[in-house]
Order: C-alpha cells, then structure tokens, then sequence
C-alpha cells in the first residue's frame, strides 16, 4: 500500500528538462521519439504525469502541440536572446514544480544530467521520493551528480527502445 492506495495505482511524476535531453540526445547523433519516452516513462516507472520543461519559442507551437498529444504537461520559460543564442534556463521552473507537486506523487524520476538540479535530487532521495535520474547519456554528465549511481538510467542504454524512426 502506498497511502491509501495500492502499489498498482502509484502515483509517480516526471520532471524533464527538455532542452538538456534534447541537446545530449543530438549530440549522440540519434533522435528521441517522444511519444516512445512518454509510453515508457508510463509503462516503465507508472508516471502518471510527465511536466516536459522547455523555453517558449512563438514559432514552435507545432513542436509544443507534438509533445502535447503525446502526454507531456508543458512549463514555459520565456527565452532570452544573447548573441544570437537562444537561452530558456528552466531549472528553477523545474524544481519549483517538483516542490509545488510534492504532495501529490509517491516517487519522482528526474530526467536531466544537469548538476543544478543536486539539491533536488539529494532532497527526493533523502526523503525516499526519488524513484529514478535519467540522464541522457550516462557517460557524460554532470559530476554532481555521480553520488546517485544507484538512481542513474542512461537513456542512451535503452536508446534501442526509444530512437525515433522514420
């Protein structure tokens, strides 16, 4: 039992942070069909609900409204322009959400490889909320983040299962 509900009916969330899995699954020369991710967050880990955190981009709204029907809940960052690069830091949005959702799930699986989410990540395992961190690419991220081995996924390792194909 887990509360007043059944272990079948767990309620875990997921946090992404879309633009550090997209740009590490790039960087491994692969594509992730997203609707693939969701089914396996779901099957997988019963994650009932995945917020997909990404800066807001007013011409990808197909993009959006892509992630959408596959079951993703989108958190917006407005964006920033330095440069000519885009910026859209959602780390704060992320945690805040994580924390804002607290009471509301059994166990979080945290997607990024990003060391800024630690203290997240210490704080849910410390309180035995953290189910899983998947990393984009287990052999680089950050170093922060290697306490945690034990919680650790590569999604490269399951990349098999959810490479986009055409």
């Amino acid at each position: 039992m887990v509360g007043n509900r059944p272990e079948t009916e767990q309620q875990n969330y997921a946090f992404i942070d879309g633009q550090n899995v997209h740009m590490s699954v790039k960087n491994q020369n692969w594509a992730l069909d997203y609707r693939r991710f969701r089914q396996y967050l779901a099957d997988k880990y019963s994650v009932t609900k995945a917020f997909f955190f990404i800066g807001y981009i007013p011409t990808n709204t197909s993009l959006y409204k892509s992630l959408q029907e596959c079951g993703f809940i989108l958190i917006f960052k407005p964006i920033l322009e330095i440069k000519g690069r885009i910026k859209g830091n959602i780390d704060a949005e992320l945690v805040l959400q994580a924390m804002v959702e607290y009471p509301n799930y059994d166990k979080a699986v945290i997607v990024s490889g990003d060391g800024d989410f630690y203290c997240l990540v210490k704080y849910l395992m410390n309180k035995g909320k953290l189910l899983k961190l998947m990393v984009p690419d287990d052999s680089q991220f950050s170093s922060l983040l290697r306490e945690f081995v034990a919680y650790i996924v590569g999604i490269n390792k399951i990349k098999n299962k959810l490479s986009y194909k055409k």
